[in-house]
């Protein structure tokens, strides 16, 4: 057998007489003499026809597969789970969403760990995905990169651009006969295109953006439509780049570093990003053993700008993003003013810095990124909130289109189905702080998001007059004055459990606090006779991972306490 330098897993599999079973089992799935000798790099495919974000990713795989194969690798492609949750959303499906995170991360770690590749090209398209794959990339430590599906492109609807958002939100403006059915169906039928995770910046795009910002996809990964020459571009040059990483001894651990983490989170925030990159970039630094905390997002986002005006709270679809140059302009706008860390280390074997060294700048009559003269924001729209009603912290998407401070009068929902009616059903009015909770991780089980009553709330024009807060999350898609994540959660015995009805809530995006204004020793009182209800489920995923699941305030992972 050959030299098994670059082969420092798969030799381990096939190298030997001992091995001959395994190289007999390889042979039926296509290896031949000459396939032993060269590293093995895993495919891993998320690819399936249940939602538009994945139903082209088995072509992306080919493509992957074939430059891997074309820098002298041995390509080996294999599937994991998806969930979508555009179709789930508002239902107890939503509650497996979070959930499927931890199951895709668990499988292709056990599969590339199992099988010995040496190196992993790991494809997503939805919003649990994506960190699914890159927790296991993290885990595994193997030479990897990882691939963006794409985009979808927007629909069309009275010459306006529609897209998944404007459904849900379509369905606020129907229950305040702003609308009516005819119409509500016409933008139904015409929102999703085809291929490609959701338009806005909503989870996808932003995770998308935040792994590129990283280091651990190529340049301008994040910002290419889902059918493109681009994108199947990309996916071969994902191949050969693995390739390379595993010849020069590049591995994860030294690209994703603590500055590494510290990209991602600006470029987050420049972007005007999603909830969930807190979420997920949490658990991501957990699995590669990186310190990251809320505070970190609080701290980065003072120095840090919103730039960027796009969807939900913004005009502008991914798209069009892409058609001005996409991310890499925008990474060196942060990096020549001294907000990116550009010695960080990439998948392509150079540094951050170097990768944008030669990027051009946005044309100067684009108003899709402004200037840092002109920011839509000053600062970050992501708010960590703390106070007694969130002792171990909250996070706000507040864009100051809202306002920045809230006070109202608690309404309280113990589900999301609960709230989504008593919102369409006009029981809830201007002044009211929505509260939906036994929605977090050990609750829900499964901490699901709430873009329908965030949407429904749009929907009926009450985006200024109605604020809502819940221990769940929320989609990517949402806007408005929300507060989610909210920890501890009331299932545990956090105190958003022991509020009332006609409570008065304080919430404040200057002093970053969210408090229940309580007669003095009423909180206390509330908090001893108040019994956490736990998880309601006793059998199968749900519970198993309510039973091992972190806070939302350290990335709700499932291995953090296993040890104890």
């Amino acid at each position: 057998m050959t030299d098994s330098k670059n082969r420092t897993y798969s030799s381990q599999v096939v190298d030997g007489y001992d091995r001959a079973p395994s190289r007999s089992m390889l042979r039926a799935v296509g290896f031949g003499d000459e396939d032993f000798q060269k590293p093995q790099i895993g495919i891993a495919s998320t690819w399936s026809d249940l939602t538009p974000c994945n139903m082209h990713i088995d072509d992306l795989a080919r493509h992957a597969a074939s430059g891997a194969e074309a820098a002298g690798a041995k390509p080996v492609s294999f599937g994991t789970i998806t969930v979508s949750d555009g179709i789930s959303m508002g239902t107890m499906g939503m509650r497996y969403s979070l959930v499927s995170r931890e199951v895709i991360a668990d499988s292709v770690e056990t599969v590339t760990a199992a099988e010995g590749f040496d190196g992993l090209v790991a494809i997503g398209g939805c919003d649990k995905n994506m960190p699914g794959c890159m927790i296991a990339i993290a885990r595994l430590n193997r030479p990897a990169v990882f691939v963006y599906g794409g985009t979808i492109l927007p629909g069309l609807h009275k010459d306006k651009p529609v897209d998944i958002v404007s459904v849900f939100e379509a369905v606020g403006k129907r229950a305040q006969d702003l609308i009516d059915d005819k119409e509500l169906t016409e933008v139904e039928k015409c929102a999703i295109p085809g291929p490609g995770s959701c338009g806005g910046m909503y989870t996808a795009n932003t995770m998308a953006s935040a792994i590129e910002a990283m280091g651990m996809s190529l340049p301008n990964s994040s910002a290419q439509l889902a059918i493109s020459k681009d994108k199947r571009e990309d996916c071969e040059n994902a191949g050969k780049a693995v390739y390379h990483m595993i010849q020069a001894g590049i591995t994860p651990k030294q690209i994703m570093t603590r500055k590494a983490f510290e990209n991602a989170i600006t470029v987050t925030i420049a972007l005007g990003g999603s909830t969930n990159a807190v979420l997920h970039l949490l658990a991501i630094a957990h699995a590669v053993d990186v310190e990251l905390s809320l505070d970190d997002f609080s701290e980065i986002g003072k120095r840090v700008p919103v730039l960027c005006d796009l969807k939900p709270s913004g005009k502008y679809n991914m798209s069009h993003f892409s058609r001005i140059g996409g991310v890499t302009p925008l990474m060196k706008m942060l990096l020549e003013k001294g907000l990116l860390h550009g010695d960080c280390m990439t998948v392509t074997g150079r540094t951050m810095a170097e990768n944008l060294a030669d990027v051009p700048h946005y044309d100067a009559d684009q108003d899709i990124v402004m200037s840092f003269e002109n920011p839509i924001k000053e600062d970050s729209h992501l708010r960590i909130l703390y106070g007694n009603l969130a002792p171990t912290g909250a996070v706000a998407k507040i864009s100051g289109k809202e306002g920045l401070t809230f006070s109202g009068k608690a309404i309280i929902y113990e589900s999301e189905e609960a709230a989504q009616k008593g919102i369409l059903d006009k029981t809830v009015q201007a002044g009211h702080v929505v509260v939906i909770r036994n929605e977090g991780p050990v609750g829900g089980p499964g901490m699901r998001e709430m873009l329908g009553p965030t949407s429904a709330i749009m929907g009926r024009g009450l985006g200024k007059e109605v604020a809502l807060i819940t221990d769940g999350r929320f989609s990517g898609g949402s806007h408005g004055f929300v507060i989610g994540h909210i920890t501890p959660e009331a299932a545990v015995g956090g105190p958003i459990g022991i509020i009332k009805d006609g409570d008065e809530i304080t919430i404040d995006a200057n002093s970053n606090e969210i408090n229940v204004i309580l007669p003095e020793g009423e909180l206390e009182k509330r908090l001893e006779a108040y019994k956490a209800p736990g998880c309601p489920e006793k059998r199968g995923v749900l519970a198993k991972y309510a039973a091992t699941v972190a806070s939302a305030s350290e990335g709700a992972v499932t291995d953090k306490y296993l040890s104890k």
